[in-house]
C-alpha cells in the first residue's frame, strides 16, 4: 500500500491505517515543488559571503543566537548541532513511536516552510520504507524549542552517526550505510535545525496514545457490558430518554453502545431484585462519556498539530521572508496529553470498581468468583493488582504542563514539559489496558455463574474467544498468565476505524 505525502489534511483514520498496515511513502509532485522552491530560496539568499545574520541559518542556537557563523562553516554548524543535541537518556522509545516520528517529520518538512533539501526528506522516507528505526530515548526534551534531544537521535543517522534498528538488529548508522549503499548526507544551512526543531516526539506519542485510547474506550464498554450482566444489573440507566435530557455527546454514545452490546441478553431482561446498582455500573455513560468528550478535544488538537509546521525559523519564499517565531513550543500538546492521561485514568478507575463489586460475594456470585472460597483465594488478588495500577495512574495523572524550568542561559525561559506529559500518558494508557484485561477475566467468570441464562450473542462470543486461551477458574492457579493472555486477545481483535472513532 502506498501513501503519497502531500498538502492534503490528514485524518486520524489515515494515521490509524498507517499504524495498522504496511505502507510505502512517496512524495507527491506538489510536495517536491514546495520543498525545492524553499531550498532554492535559501540557497539564493545565503549563497554570498556577506549574507545578513539570520537565526538558525548562519548564527548559533539558543542563547548563542547572536554569534554569526561564516558561510564556510555552515555545514559543520548543522552537523555539530545534531551531534551536540543527541544527548537523550532513559528507556528506548518503541519502534512504533519512532516510525510515527519519522512519518510526522516527513509530513511537516514537506510543506515547504523548513528549508531542507529534497535529499533529506527522501532519506527519511527511505528509513521509513525500509523499516530503519533510529534509536531514540525517552528523556531529554523540555517540550519547547522542539523535542531537541529525541529528534537529534532520530536525525543523526542521516549523517552516519548514532544507532538504528534494521531487520531486528541494532547497528551503527555507519554500518547501515555500508549495508544499504548509502552515503552520509552533508547537511546544508538550516537543515539540522529543521530536523531537531519541532514537536514530532510528543506528537508521535500523542497520535499513538490517542488511537490506543479510542480502542480502549471501546473495550471498556465490552468489559463493562459483560460486568453489567455478571452483576445482574438493570438496564434502565442506559435508557436514551435519560441521556437526551443531559445530552453530552459522549454520554449518549456510551449509553447507546452498552444497549447495543446487550441487545439480546437473557440476563439483562430477567427480573431484578436489586432496585439500583452501584455507580460503577449505573454511571458508565456519564463517566465513559466524559472521557469520550475529552478524546474529541484531544483529537482536534493533535490533528491540528499533525497538519502543521513546527520548526523555527519558518521560510516564506513567496513573500521573501524568513520569520523567527515559536511554533516549536509544545504547550497545546502538553495540555492535551495531560487531559488525555486524566481521562483515561478514570476509565481504569471505574473498571477496577466494577471488578471489586464482582468479587464481593453478593448477588448470587461466590466470594472472589471461585468455588470453595477459603481453600481457594480465587480472583482476590486480581483486584489487588488492578487497585495498585489505578493508584499508580493517579500519580502519573499529575499534570506535567503546569511545570516549567529555565534553560539555554535564560533564552528559553518557559517550556511546556510536553515530552514528559507524553511519556507518562503512555504509561497510563498501557495501565488502562491491563486493568480492563483484569475486568475481562472477572466479568467472564461472573457471566458463567449466571448459566443457564446467557448474555448477548456478542458478549457470549467474546467470552468464548477468551476461553480458547484462558479456561474458567475452578481452583487456584497462577493468574499472571491469564492477564497476559487476556491482553493478547484484546490486542489481536482488530477494530475497524468506524467502530472506534
Amino acid at each position: 500500500m502506498e501513501h503519497q505525502i502531500s498538502s492534503k489534511l490528514l485524518s486520524l483514520e489515515q494515521l490509524y491505517n498507517i499504524i495498522e498496515q504496511p505502507i510505502k511513502l512517496s512524495l507527491s509532485t506538489d510536495a517536491v515543488e514546495r520543498i525545492e522552491k524553499c531550498r532554492a530560496y535559501l540557497d539564493n539568499r545565503f549563497g554570498g559571503k556577506d549574507a545578513a545574520a539570520t537565526y538558525g541559518i548562519n548564527t548559533g542556537f539558543g542563547s548563542l543566537c547572536n554569534t554569526h557563523i561564516g558561510s564556510g562553516e555552515l555545514q559543520q554548524l548543522q552537523h555539530n548541532l545534531l551531534m551536540s543535541h543527541a544527548c537523550g537518556t532513559g528507556e528506548e522509545v518503541s519502534q512504533e513511536i519512532v516510525r510515527m516520528m519519522l512519518f510526522l517529520k516527513i509530513q511537516s518538512l514537506s510543506y515547504g516552510h523548513s528549508g531542507v533539501s529534497r535529499a533529506v526528506v527522501e532519506r527519511l522516507i527511505a528509513f521509513f520504507n525500509n523499516e530503519v528505526y533510529p534509536v531514540v530515548y525517552e528523556q531529554g526534551s523540555l517540550g519547547a524549542s522542539g523535542d531537541l534531544a529525541p529528534l537529534a537521535h532520530l536525525a543523526i543517522p542521516l549523517i552516519g552517526k548514532g544507532e538504528v534498528y534494521y531487520q531486528g538488529k541494532r547497528m551503527e548508522a555507519s554500518d547501515l550505510n555500508h549495508l544499504m549503499g548509502w552515503e552520509p548526507l552533508k547537511l546544508q544551512s538550516k537543515e539540522g535545525l529543521a530536523l531537531i526543531n519541532g514537536t514530532q516526539f510528543m506528537l508521535a506519542f500523542s497520535v499513538c496514545n490517542l488511537i490506543k485510547s479510542h480502542q480502549l474506550w471501546y473495550w471498556a464498554h465490552l468489559t463493562g457490558a459483560m460486568s453489567i450482566d455478571a452483576f445482574d444489573c438493570n438496564l434502565s440507566p442506559f435508557d436514551k430518554r435519560i441521556h437526551l435530557i443531559r445530552p453530552h455527546t459522549g454520554q449518549l454514545r456510551s449509553a447507546d453502545l452498552i444497549l447495543s452490546l446487550l441487545e439480546d441478553s437473557e440476563i439483562a431482561i430477567g427480573e431484578k431484585t436489586n432496585v439500583q446498582d452501584p455507580y460503577s455500573f449505573r454511571c458508565i455513560p456519564q463517566v465513559h462519556g466524559a472521557t469520550w468528550n475529552t478524546l474529541e478535544f484531544v483529537k482536534k488538537t493533535v490533528m491540528t498539530e499533525v497538519n502543521a509546521v513546527t520548526d523555527n525559523p519558518n521560510i516564506f519564499p513567496e513573500s521573501d521572508a524568513i520569520i523567527s517565531g515559536g511554533n516549536f513550543h509544545g504547550q497545546p500538546l502538553a495540555l492535551a496529553l495531560d487531559y488525555l492521561g486524566i481521562a483515561m485514568a478514570e476509565i481504569a478507575s471505574i473498571s477496577e470498581r466494577r471488578t471489586f463489586q464482582l468479587m464481593s460475594g453478593t448477588r448470587g456470585l461466590p466470594a472472589f468468583l471461585v468455588n470453595n472460597p477459603g481453600l481457594n483465594s480465587g480472583m482476590m488478588i486480581l483486584q489487588y493488582t488492578a487497585a495498585s495500577i489505578v493508584s499508580q495512574n493517579k500519580q502519573y495523572a499529575t499534570p506535567a504542563s503546569v511545570d516549567s524550568i529555565v534553560s539555554s542561559n535564560g533564552q528559553e525561559d518557559h517550556v511546556s514539559m510536553g515530552a514528559n506529559a507524553a511519556t507518562k500518558t503512555n504509561r497510563i494508557v498501557k495501565n488502562v489496558e491491563t486493568v480492563l484485561a483484569i475486568e475481562f477475566l472477572a466479568a467472564a467468570q461472573g457471566i458463567e455463574e449466571r448459566e443457564p441464562k446467557k448474555s448477548s450473542t456478542f458478549i457470549e462470543q467474546l467470552k468464548t474467544g477468551l476461553r480458547e486461551s484462558v479456561p474458567s477458574l475452578d481452583t487456584d492457579r497462577v493468574l499472571h498468565d491469564d492477564i497476559v493472555k487476556a491482553k493478547q486477545l484484546m490486542t489481536q481483535v482488530k477494530l475497524d476505524a468506524d467502530v472506534i472513532f
